[in-house]
């Protein structure tokens, strides 16, 4: 029997995503008299994608009224024609649900859909290739972000603020003065169970920071060839930091950072690729 994976979101946010769509009922619906009859539902996907929070928009179906049952699951690679979701319920209840479930289910396939392009342009290159994802998701939609990305084959750059230390540029100029060896040092006295990531923004200052003892050397929209010059002095460091190419990397790219030397492509893209996804 197919059993579907977990839920995202919890009830309550579910229960509001219906009532920002439906705050004092459905006009249309209400107005034709046709709330009380009989209907079905599906979800038929009219172009290859990859699934994201179909659980969430089976959950969504139930919580209107409708014996929702998804048929298969986030993260699987459909095809054309692929049906994802059945159900049944009053006419009521299908168009109390109809929209949101459908633009939930749009949204973050598309992003899953996304991610999945540029995790295969990578690894088509080299095949354990890390692609991960930065937080800049819009703001309120983590928790089905993070699904979606992972779903696609990707992970997570980082969740948020409050696990990861990252010191951009615009950290340093509120700590004028001073070396990256003693900032280093500094930071991990502090905490040193965390790894210290450094963004940069020239060969120059990536060198630096890899020679101040900072764990992963992040780059700051760097050509594929400046990224190549980095890890050809990374190379020859008896202690290699981590190199990370962001900025901009989409699946056109994608391939050229990696032979170049990243080992993990941080990427935005797939939260704004625009790939829309329609269910029929």
């Amino acid at each position: 029997m197919y059993q579907s994976a977990p839920m995202i979101l919890s009830t309550k946010e579910l229960q509001r995503l219906l009532a920002e769509d439906e705050p004092y009922g459905d006009l249309t619906t209400e107005t034709l008299g046709i709330g009380p009859r009989e209907g079905t539902i599906q979800f038929t996907a009219r172009q290859a994608m990859t699934v994201a929070a179909i659980e969430d928009v089976a959950g969504l179906l139930a919580l209107a009224g409708v014996d929702a049952r998804p048929l298969v699951r986030s993260g699987d690679a459909v095809e054309a024609g692929t049906r994802l979701l059945e159900g049944e319920g009053r006419a009521s209840a299908l168009h109390r649900a109809w929209k949101v479930s459908q633009t939930l289910a749009e949204i973050w396939s598309g992003v899953a859909t996304a991610a999945h392009r540029l995790v295969a342009a990578a690894q088509s290159v080299k095949p354990d290739i890390v692609v991960a994802c930065t937080p800049k998701n819009v703001p309120g939609t983590k928790a089905l972000a993070v699904a979606a990305v992972r779903a696609g084959g990707a992970t997570m750059h980082r969740l948020g603020l409050s696990e990861t230390i990252l010191v951009f540029p615009e950290h340093l100029a509120f700590r004028p003065g001073g070396t990256l060896e003693s900032l280093a040092r500094d930071l991990k006295a502090r905490v040193p169970e965390n790894k210290l990531v450094i963004e940069v923004t020239s060969v120059s200052d990536g060198e630096a920071a890899g020679k101040a003892g900072f764990d992963v050397i992040q780059t700051e929209k760097f050509t594929a060839e400046r990224v190549a010059e980095l890890a050809k002095v990374f190379g020859g460091m008896a202690r290699r930091p981590v190199l990370a190419a962001a900025g901009g990397i989409t699946p056109d790219d994608a391939g050229d950072y990696v032979r170049a030397g990243a080992d993990v492509l941080v990427s935005s893209w797939p939260y704004t690729a625009g790939v829309s996804f329609k269910f029929g």
